[in-house]
């Protein structure tokens, strides 16, 4: 299990035996495993460089094994920056290429075709991701929903900044609604616009992925590296996240109230919101008037910008 973060299978099977014999001498350890002396000396030097265990003072020395769940965090963090370092090695390493060549087409976009190949690259690009994740999100979906989202919660969880705007269509499947809000408890920034344009996911700030179509779930996306294409991609997003509306909880006023913004500035009628809501129509109907009077707004969205603009929805 060990071995993809450093440690020899052998180097394991002694660390797993101290798992169940803590302050086992090293001599009983080599009798355990049925290995020479020297060796499982050299296995000790090697678990104890990797932080998986720690030698007493004592005559004779004891072997102390390190909690797993703190002894693996450190050796994933120690490779995770290894392949930080290699991966800002292969961006010098771009720098030495010909401009022509750098700039050629194919080394500037990729045609992925299938859709089993989308979701395994769009699952790739997500683990890859360090910093920053731009989404739009509109269906049809390539990839699992629950598996991307289980993904983005792991990146959330590592500290990447997570931003999404979500389209009506995003909200008004089964669960939508709930999932959004769940994910901006989870840290997730995200935002609904009325006309997202497009499926959309940038990985921090050096590659894009986006379907080949806007409507039809096809079997074939586009992966763009660095280039013009993938300024105007970012900027077409910033320009769609401040025109839209937060999709989290107000702080300064009632939750449902906050929901039901939301839903108004994503476009959704009155029946739809009831439902979202579990609430009656007339209910969701006297509170849209209500609301739209109180705000000065004249259309569902403009409730939500003004909304927005007034605090009442706080990123």
């Amino acid at each position: 299990m060990l071995e993809s973060v450093g440690v020899e299978p052998s180097d394991e099977e002694a660390y797993r035996a101290l798992l169940s014999a803590p302050g086992c001498e090293i001599q009983p350890l080599a009798d355990r495993l049925g290995r020479d002396l020297q060796d499982v000396i050299a296995t000790v030097g090697r678990l104890e460089k990797l932080g998986l265990l720690t030698s007493t003072s004592d005559d004779p020395v004891r072997l102390l094994p390190t909690r797993p769940d703190v002894a693996v965090d450190a050796l994933v963090a120690v490779r995770r920056a290894e392949l930080d370092r290699v991966r800002a090695e292969a961006r010098v390493l771009l720098s030495e290429l010909s401009t022509q060549e750098r700039y050629r087409p194919e080394n500037l976009v990729e045609v992925i075709v299938g859709q089993e190949a989308i979701a395994a690259r769009f699952t790739q690009l997500l683990n890859g991701t360090r910093n920053q994740l731009l989404v739009l999100d509109r269906p049809p979906y390539a990839a699992q929903a629950a598996e991307s989202d289980s993904t983005v919660r792991g990146l959330l969880g590592e500290g990447v900044v997570v931003h999404g705007i979500y389209s009506p269509d995003s909200l008004d499947i089964p669960g939508g609604v709930d999932e959004a809000f769940s994910a901006a408890d989870a840290g997730e920034t995200s935002r609904v616009h009325p006309q997202v344009p497009m499926k959309l996911a940038v990985f921090d700030g050096r590659i894009a992925l986006l379907p080949l179509s806007v409507d039809q779930l096809v079997d074939s996306a586009l992966v763009v590296h660095p280039c013009a294409l993938l300024d105007a991609l970012m900027e077409m997003f910033w320009l769609l996240w401040d025109q839209a509306v937060p999709v989290v909880p107000a702080a300064k006023a009632d939750p449902t109230d906050a929901r039901l913004m939301t839903l108004l500035a994503a476009g959704f009628k009155d029946d739809a919101i009831a439902r979202q809501l579990a609430l009656s129509s007339r209910t969701v109907g006297r509170r849209v008037a209500e609301l739209m009077e109180t705000l000065g707004a004249r259309t569902r969205f403009q409730a939500g910008i003004h909304a927005q603009r007034r605090h009442l929805l706080e990123d």
